[in-house]
């Protein structure tokens, strides 16, 4: 399901393992069209791994949505939201982990971060500087 509206997208994807892929190709596809390719490959990478995230931890419907918010032209707000209402957590990972690194990549690639309740689970959201 695609939802437009000028500044805004948003998509509800199933909780299978093609959910990744596509919430990565409509992400990019979005930006796109909005001639914002500049921060495409980084939208699309966090948003992967968010959904991933959700896939392991909850059953379930996951949603992604994008906003350009009003007079803040230089930022992009992507929110990736499922029914488990627990945040997510950062947890160390060792060099030899092939996960655990999700969080970590997030916050030193975003400009800031943060997780809401809902009122069925959570939304985990972050920004991004969309070069001028």
């Amino acid at each position: 399901m695609t939802d437009t509206d000028g500044d805004r997208a948003a998509w509800t994807f199933s909780a299978d393992p093609g959910a990744v892929r596509a919430a990565r190709r409509a992400v990019r596809r979005q930006l796109r069209l909005w001639d914002l390719d500049s921060v495409g490959d980084l939208a699309a990478l966090l948003v992967g791994e968010l959904v991933t995230n959700a896939l392991r931890h909850a059953t379930g419907p996951i949603g992604v949505r994008l906003v350009r918010p009003d007079g803040l032209a230089d930022i992009l707000l992507v929110e990736v939201s499922d029914p488990l209402p627990d945040p997510p957590r950062e947890r160390p990972a060792r060099p030899e982990d092939e996960g655990g690194r999700g969080l970590q990549l997030l916050a030193s690639a975003s400009r800031r971060w943060g997780t809401r309740p809902g009122a069925v689970g959570k939304t985990v959201w972050f920004e991004l500087t969309v070069p001028r």
